[in-house]
């Protein structure tokens, strides 16, 4: 099997040169998986709260190799500004190229990896718990609800030199509030990063023409519906199953779902199965079978007919294809 762009397996040789990761024993125990981190190479720490971390590009991908492997962050989002260079992203099984002046989201829990042009590409990361940009006013939660949802397509191109001016100017002003630490400094981070997500909305707006800027809370009912997929799909995907949880019927439920994202709610569960198939297909070297089973298929035929119908391919075509 031919290994995709970004393998996990080469994590087993890099996170010991630069990491508060303890020997290389927790990125080869994840090889067989995609590994889940905390920041990049550091182990999962799922208590993390009112976290806003903010870095270079160059400070991180240069020590590996301007590389950075497929992983996911279980509770952890990330907005990158690439204000020089380009490279390549890996976006749950897609490769995306991008080229600076760019902003790049990433949910949490999406599966990501980039390669960066080497000595070339720089720009800022910032890395934040949902609570930190969210808890402190209502027009920032809303701007990172709307974050999330413009991230299905990640790479935004930034036209306008005075925006991405203004944009590095934010971070700058971000990482100086970091590392100085002074009097009030976390709700400095907080309003910087705020700012910054607006910024980065307006934008994405803008790419998408719809001429003007909609911060809109996500809908309660699509929101609590997507967290009982992300917790039971690997085991229901039956929509009847849902709509109980929700005390809703199975029309309703669907019809709301339609309503307000345009699409069934039977959809958002069968792309969610498909996703982790796709991650399990690129990111591991699991038997087909095994992945079948993992995600409650009655056996692999089952799991190759859902596949194909939903890709036009079946399983081993696309682990063949890298995705």
């Amino acid at each position: 099997m031919r290994l995709p762009l970004f393998s996990c397996k080469a994590d087993c040789t890099f996170s010991a040169a630069a990491s508060s990761l303890s020997g290389t024993a927790y990125a080869c125990a994840m090889a067989s998986t995609l590994p889940l981190f905390h920041l990049y190479g550091d182990p999962p720490d799922d208590q993390a709260f009112d976290f806003i971390h903010v870095e270079t590009i160059a400070s991180r991908s240069s020590i590996h190799d301007w590389t950075i492997h497929a992983h996911r962050h279980r509770n952890l989002s990330q907005i990158l500004l690439i204000e020089r260079g380009g490279g390549e992203m890996m976006f749950e099984a897609a490769k995306l190229p991008f080229a600076a002046p760019a902003a790049i989201l990433v949910p949490a829990a999406i599966a990501h990896g980039f390669r960066f042009e080497p000595n070339m590409t720089d720009g800022w990361v910032l890395t934040f718990t949902e609570d930190a940009a969210g808890a402190f006013a209502d027009r920032a939660g809303q701007a990172m609800a709307r974050l999330r949802a413009l991230a299905a397509q990640p790479i935004i191109p930034i036209t306008d030199e005075t925006e991405r001016a203004r944009l590095s100017a934010l971070c700058a002003e971000l990482a100086e509030e970091h590392s100085l630490a002074r009097e009030g400094y976390r709700l400095a981070m907080r309003g910087l990063l705020a700012l910054i997500a607006v910024g980065v909305v307006r934008l994405a707006a803008s790419r998408a023409r719809t001429g003007s800027v909609t911060l809109q809370p996500a809908d309660a009912t699509v929101a609590r519906l997507r967290t009982l997929v992300d917790e039971f799909f690997r085991k229901e995907h039956q929509l009847g199953f849902y709509a109980e949880k929700l005390a809703m019927t199975v029309d309703r439920l669907n019809d709301h779902v339609k309503r307000a994202t345009g699409v069934t709610a039977g959809h958002l569960i069968r792309q969610r199965v498909l996703t982790e198939a796709k991650r399990q297909l690129v990111f591991t070297a699991l038997p087909i079978q095994d992945i079948a089973a993992e995600l409650a298929f009655a056996d692999p035929s089952h799991f190759a007919r859902f596949f194909r119908k939903q890709t036009g391919m079946t399983p081993h075509e696309f682990r063949d294809q890298g995705g």
